[in-house]
C-alpha cells in the first residue's frame, strides 16, 4: 500500500512540474532530465523533485537567421496591379526596417531559374506587411442616450422614411436609420400612441408594419421643408471629435518598412524615401515640386498607405442643430467589417463606415467655396468640405498654382489651421463651429514654391522634397519594366537607341513616365497594325516623333 500511495504521488508531482514547463516560454525551458524511480523509504518534501537535477550547462539553441527573400521571390508574391508612372529605383537595406512597425516575409525558397528579370530586379525589395487596424471602434449604442440624439430628432427621421418606404418593418426601419432595433421600437410606439403611425399588420417574425396616418403624412411634410435627409441617424459633434482625435493622422508615425510598404509599387531613391519618411511622420504636410512627369502625384497618392490602414467614418454629423454629411463614396472606400458577433454589446455602430484613410485629391477646379460647408438649401442638407472629409488622412493639393483662386488667398486661408491644427467653419445660420484640422496636406505643383507663396507660409511647411529627374540608369531600367509589364519582350539594343537618338544627342532630360508613355504608342502601333509586340528602332522613333513634338 504504501508504494502505491509513492507511485501516486510521483505521477502528481511529474504532472505539476509538466504543466509549469508547458506555460515557460520555448526558449527558456530545459531538456527534462531522465526520471528514475526513488529508492524505497524516500522521503520528499513538497516542491522538491524526485530525482536531484542536472545542473550540467545546456547549450542554448538559436535558430540561424532567415534569409531575406530574393528579388523574383518577392516579385511574385507582389499583388497584380497597375504601376503608374514608376519613379527612380532603389535597394533596400533590410536593416533599415523597423521590426516593430512592419515584418518581413521570410521566403528562403528559390525558384529554379536563379537568372532574375529586370523586373524582379526593379522590385527587389522584402514584403512589408500592412500596419494594424485603428484602436478605436465605435460600439452600438442601445438607447439614446448613449447615442447621443433627442428623440423628436429621431422621430422625425422615421417618419420622412416611412413618407418615402410605407409598409417598412421595425427591423427595416432600425436598418435604414442605422439605430438600434429597441430604439425604433420605442419610438415607433410611441408615434402609434400619438397617432401619427398605424399599424398596417404583423410578421411571420413577430414585427410589424407600419404606415403614416394623415396626421403623420403631415407632420412628415413639414419636417421636409426643414431638412429632406432621409438616411443613418447622424453622430454628434463630441462623439466624432472624439473619434479623430482617436485616430488622427498625427498619432501614426511611420518608419521605412512603411514606406517601402507604401511605395511598394513604385521605384522611389532612397535619397527621397529619407526625405519622405521625416515629412509624413511629421504630420503637418509638405511640398512636393519639381519637373512634370516625375510621379510627383503618385507619390502623394500613396502617402496614407504608410499610416495606419483603417479608420471610421461617420455618416454625418449633428453640429447645432445642422446636419453636416461627411462620408462620401467618391472619396471614401468602404472596408468590410469583421464578422458580426451575437453579443449586441460588441456590435459596430452602424452610423459609421469602416474605411481606408482617405486619400483627397483636388486639382485646378479647387475653389474656395470647396473648403467651407456646402449648405443646398433645396434639401436642408450640408455638405462637410473637403479638409473635414480628408480627415484622418491625406489632403493633396494637385497642380498647385492653376487653381480656379488666387494661390495667396488659398494659401492664406490654411495659415491658423496648419499653426493649431484646427480649422473654423461657419454654418448656415452664421454661427462658427471649431472642428479639428487632421489631414496631412501635401502640395504638388510644377511651379517653384517661392513663386507661389511668402516666407511666413513657407515657415508653416518646413518640408519642400524636389522630386528630381531619374539618372540614366534609372531610366533604363525602367523601360525594362513597363516593356515587360506591356508584353515585350526589352531589347537592350533599341534602348540605347532611344538613349542615344532622343535623349543625348537633343540634350533631353530624362522624365519618369517618357518609358510608359513611349512603349504604350508602340503597343498601340502594333495593335492597329496586327503586328506582334515587338520593340523595334522604326518603331521607337515613330513614337518619339509624335511624343516630342511640342516637347
Amino acid at each position: 500500500m504504501a508504494s502505491y500511495l509513492k507511485e501516486s504521488l510521483r505521477q502528481a508531482l511529474e504532472a505539476v512540474e509538466k504543466r509549469e514547463r508547458a506555460h515557460q516560454p520555448e526558449d527558456l525551458r530545459e531538456p527534462s532530465p531522465p526520471r528514475s524511480p526513488p529508492p524505497t523509504g524516500a522521503v520528499r518534501p513538497r516542491g522538491i523533485p524526485l530525482t536531484a537535477p542536472d545542473h550540467t550547462p545546456q547549450p542554448r539553441v538559436s535558430a540561424a537567421p532567415a534569409a531575406i527573400p530574393s528579388a523574383q521571390t518577392f516579385a511574385q508574391d507582389l499583388p497584380e496591379t497597375s504601376v503608374q508612372a514608376p519613379l527612380a529605383a532603389a535597394s533596400v537595406d533590410p536593416r533599415a526596417l523597423d521590426p516593430r512597425r512592419a515584418s518581413v516575409s521570410l521566403r528562403t525558397e528559390r525558384p529554379n531559374d536563379s537568372k532574375l528579370s529586370p523586373m524582379a530586379m526593379a522590385f527587389e525589395r522584402p514584403v512589408i506587411a500592412a500596419p494594424p487596424p485603428t484602436r478605436f471602434r465605435p460600439i452600438e449604442p442601445p438607447n439614446l442616450e448613449r447615442a447621443g440624439l433627442e428623440g423628436s430628432f429621431v422621430r422625425g427621421l422615421i417618419l420622412k422614411y416611412l413618407l418615402g418606404q410605407p409598409g417598412s418593418t421595425g427591423r427595416q426601419v432600425s436598418q435604414a436609420l442605422a439605430i438600434h432595433w429597441q430604439i425604433a421600437r420605442e419610438l415607433l410606439s410611441e408615434l402609434k400612441e400619438s397617432k401619427l403611425v398605424v399599424l398596417k399588420r404583423s410578421t411571420a417574425t413577430g414585427d410589424f408594419r407600419y404606415e403614416l396616418t394623415q396626421e403623420g403624412r403631415g407632420e412628415s411634410y413639414d419636417l421636409q421643408k426643414h431638412s429632406r435627409y432621409v438616411g443613418p441617424a447622424p453622430v454628434p459633434l463630441d462623439q466624432w471629435l472624439m473619434s479623430v482625435h482617436e485616430q488622427s493622422i498625427a498619432n501614426e508615425h511611420p518608419r521605412m518598412g512603411d514606406l517601402y510598404r507604401a511605395f511598394q509599387d513604385l521605384l522611389v531613391t532612397d535619397t527621397l524615401l529619407h526625405q519622405l519618411g521625416p515629412a509624413m511622420t511629421s504630420g503637418k504636410g509638405l511640398f512636393l515640386f519639381g519637373f512634370p512627369g516625375n510621379g510627383k502625384t503618385s507619390l502623394a497618392e500613396r502617402m496614407t498607405r504608410a499610416f495606419g490602414t483603417s479608420v471610421y467614418i461617420p455618416h454625418a454629423i449633428l453640429v447645432e442643430g445642422h446636419l453636416i454629411k461627411i462620408y462620401d463614396p467618391m472619396m471614401h472606400e468602404p472596408l468590410g467589417e469583421e464578422k458580426k458577433t451575437l453579443n449586441s454589446r460588441e456590435r459596430v455602430d452602424p452610423r459609421w463606415v469602416k474605411c481606408r484613410r482617405p486619400t483627397v485629391v483636388v486639382g485646378g477646379e479647387l475653389t474656395m467655396d470647396a473648403l467651407e460647408i456646402d449648405f443646398n438649401a433645396a434639401t436642408g442638407i450640408c455638405e462637410a468640405p473637403i479638409q473635414v472629409k480628408a480627415a484622418c488622412g491625406t489632403l493633396v493639393i494637385d497642380d498647385f498654382g492653376r487653381q480656379r483662386c488666387d494661390p495667396a488667398t488659398l494659401l492664406n486661408r490654411w495659415i491658423v489651421p496648419l499653426e493649431q491644427r484646427v480649422d473654423f467653419l461657419r454654418l448656415p445660420d452664421g454661427r462658427k463651429v471649431e472642428v479639428p484640422f487632421d489631414p496631412l496636406l501635401v502640395f504638388s505643383t510644377n511651379l517653384d514654391p517661392r513663386d507661389l507663396c511668402d516666407e511666413a507660409f513657407l515657415r508653416r511647411i518646413p518640408y519642400k522634397v524636389n522630386v528630381e529627374d531619374p539618372s540614366e540608369e534609372n531610366f533604363r531600367q525602367l523601360l525594362h519594366i513597363q516593356a515587360e509589364l506591356l508584353g515585350f519582350e526589352p531589347d537592350d539594343e533599341v534602348f540605347d537607341h532611344v538613349i542615344a537618338t532622343h535623349y543625348k544627342t537633343v540634350n533631353r532630360p530624362f522624365r519618369n513616365c517618357h518609358p510608359r508613355d513611349l512603349i504604350l504608342q508602340v503597343q498601340n502601333q502594333c495593335m492597329f497594325r496586327e503586328t506582334p509586340l515587338t520593340l523595334t528602332i522604326a518603331g521607337f522613333d515613330e513614337a518619339a516623333s509624335l511624343y516630342f513634338t511640342l516637347l
